[in-house]
């Protein structure tokens, strides 16, 4: 008797985590992905030599799926996660301040940082921890309103809000505190600081990403028997009797289950026909930009691993200055969250803003000569964490059996993460197994 079969359409984190999952369970499995190499959102490119990542990806020690899944594929050794939590925070003409938790329990780690927290006032300071306190009670099914209103009527000042709640709702959401969804901003700060003071230590990628996931997951994916299929657009999915029709442009796949794990402006044309209509709502979770702008300086310029940036136009700047090149020069990389601005603008638009402000934050950059600038631009690299998105999102679990649905966009809980992604797929793969098992 043959095995039973399922495709996964979609070789992002999302689809890879589905795959690994559904192979272990011994179902003969085809990934299908239209790039020529796996990672999804998570992707390298190369640009005149020089390995660029599409964003400046990071997860927190409580990320356990998908650091469970770096491990899996074998890509943990191009992260390094942090022993404790320690942001620096940098600001025009002023000193540096560092958020470091101490070994204090949750939620009191960062209190020492906070009362030194240079870049707010000590009212303001006071103010910020009464108000983590109130948010620790808050429910993450909040959806009717905004962190920023919320934060606003808890005492936080509109610095308050700048200078310290949007260097985690920012890049965490993909939209600031003044347009996010209270319930996601809500599970940020608890899932990442109020619960567990470890629990929101950063981890960043070191190696480009296709080193870290697009390689080792391929690897890990063929050892582990499964077929893939790179340059392989799926275009629709229909139920054929009790199965599946995968159709591509030139060919099709017959499956017992499918999971679809695409991002949500591809998968209401994919679906099957009778799922479509209640597809429609897919696109008024709409999108939020990320731009990166990639600097090569002829000297060492950024003393951190990275660092986060105040009072400037520059959220988090990283080094990402390749191990051979032996300090002679630097390779920072600028992330830009929630860019609307920034998306739109030409490249020397946002040279003629980003260099200006790199220099005003890094004093060594001023006498630096500039050998590289490139800018890479994800327009709709996650949906709009909005009040009103969560009733969206939809399960992995749809009302065709065997057909599942995967992607940081889905319920997960999560806000569009790569956390989020490896537990989408786990959600799509235990739905596509309960069909199987029962054929």
């Amino acid at each position: 008797m043959s095995r039973p079969r399922a495709v996964v359409v979609g070789g992002g984190v999302a689809g890879v985590t589905a795959a690994l999952d559904l192979a272990d369970r011994a179902l003969d499995v085809i990934l299908l992905e239209v790039r020529p190499q796996l990672g999804g959102a998570a992707y390298s490119f190369e640009r005149d030599g020089l390995a660029l990542d599409n964003g400046q990806h990071v997860f927190l020690r409580c990320c356990t799926a998908y650091r469970a899944l770096l491990e899996r594929i074998g890509g943990s050794g191009g992260v390094e996660l942090q022993s404790r939590l320690e942001i620096p925070v940098l600001a025009p003409g002023r000193p540096p301040a560092l958020l470091r938790r101490s070994r204090l329990p949750a939620p009191g780690q960062l209190g020492p940082a906070l009362l030194r927290y240079g870049h707010l006032s000590l009212r303001e300071r006071l103010g910020v921890g009464r108000a983590a306190l109130a948010l620790a009670r808050v429910d993450p099914a909040r959806d009717d309103e905004t962190f920023g209103n919320w934060l606003t009527a808890h005492g936080q000042s509109p610095r308050a809000i700048a200078n310290l709640w949007d260097l985690i709702a920012l890049p965490t959401l993909n939209v600031p505190a003044a347009q996010a969804s209270l319930g996601l901003g809500a599970f940020v700060f608890q899932e990442g600081l109020l619960r567990s003071a470890a629990a929101g230590d950063i981890g960043i990628h070191r190696a480009p990403l296709v080193e870290i996931i697009g390689a080792p997951a391929l690897r890990a994916l063929e050892q582990a028997g499964v077929d893939v299929r790179l340059r392989w657009r799926a275009q629709e999915v229909e139920r054929d009797g009790d199965r599946f029709e995968v159709r591509g442009e030139r060919d099709s796949l017959s499956a017992d289950a499918v999971v679809l794990a695409v991002p949500h402006q591809r998968a209401a044309a994919i679906m099957p026909s009778e799922l479509r209509a209640g597809a429609a709502a897919f696109d008024a979770l709409g999108s939020s930009p990320i731009v990166n702008v990639h600097v090569v300086y002829d000297r060492r310029v950024l003393e951190h691993r990275f660092a986060a940036g105040v009072d400037s136009p520059v959220q988090y700047v990283f080094d990402r200055t390749p191990p051979e090149w032996n300090g002679q020069r630097q390779y920072v990389a600028v992330s830009l969250s929630g860019a609307e601005l920034e998306a739109a603008m030409r490249s020397e638009e946002l040279r003629a803003r980003y260099l200006p402000a790199l220099a005003e934050l890094l004093p060594r950059a001023r006498g630096a000569e500039v050998l590289r600038f490139a800018v890479t631009r994800e327009h709709a690299a996650t949906f709009r964490a909005v009040p009103g998105t969560r009733a969206l999102r939809p399960s992995a679990r749809t009302s065709v059996a065997g057909f599942a649905l995967a992607g940081a966009w889905t319920a997960t809980g999560w806000p569009a993460t790569l956390e989020g992604a490896a537990r989408s797929g786990h959600a799509a793969a235990r739905v596509a197994l309960e069909h199987t098992n029962g054929l």
